[in-house]
């Protein structure tokens, strides 16, 4: 019913009605996930392969009961067993950052339901090795956050820019944007699964919609 409702919000932009008919289904869960698990899998994820991604996070989970890292254990472990899996030395202290953070103030899907994207962005980045970007996919794929325009993101940032000829340049840009953005509340971060869609299948190569 959600994706529905925010698939009939959406459709009153005709340019984002253009390309919703011609992608695919679009599939989104819309049940939470661990925001805490998400973090530690996100930071393993980063600048490798997904095939690779899934080979280390998998030997990462196997060094914990029940494949649950929990934040006491993680932070408390080695650096160097860490390292043991395939993560980098910088990798290995952002996970066992991410589990200080969990220790001392918490990452819980219950407390964060509390509060805003904005407050969530602003809490959680003050973990090293945890940017806004981060936080972003976070409030989308982990909390199902429904109004998150990850303007960050470069294939959003392309798409939108291709779509909607976008000519300004620098932070002119980034402000007119954010101002195409605004019809798409409160469903901004359905336009975002949307335009990643419209990087994906490669339609800008194609030149459809465009």
């Amino acid at each position: 019913m959600l994706v529905l409702q925010a698939i009939a919000h959406l459709e009153k932009d005709p340019t984002m009605a253009n390309l919703i008919a011609i992608c695919p289904p679009l599939e989104f869960d819309v049940t939470p996930e661990d925001a805490y698990i998400y973090l530690l899998s996100s930071v393993v994820s980063q600048q490798v392969s997904a095939k690779v991604a899934a080979v280390i996070y998998a030997r990462f989970l196997a060094l914990f009961d029940d494949n649950f890292p929990e934040p006491s254990v993680l932070f408390a472990m080695d650096t160097m067993v860490l390292r043991g899996v395939g993560l980098s030395m910088q990798k290995a202290n952002y996970l066992k950052n991410i589990a200080e953070f969990a220790l001392n103030t918490g990452i819980n899907n219950e407390e964060l339901a509390l509060q805003s994207n904005e407050e969530i962005i602003k809490n959680l980045t003050t973990i090293k090795g945890v940017g806004v970007w981060t936080v972003e996919m976070v409030l989308i794929f982990a909390l199902k956050r429904t109004n998150v325009f990850s303007v960050g993101d470069l294939a959003v940032r392309q798409s939108a820019i291709h779509l909607y000829e976008v000519e300004e340049t620098g932070k002119a840009q980034l402000a007119k944007l954010n101002e195409i953005s605004h019809q798409w509340q409160p469903y901004a971060s359905f336009a975002c699964l949307y335009l990643w869609l419209y990087s994906d299948l490669g339609l800008k190569k194609t030149g459809s919609l465009a």
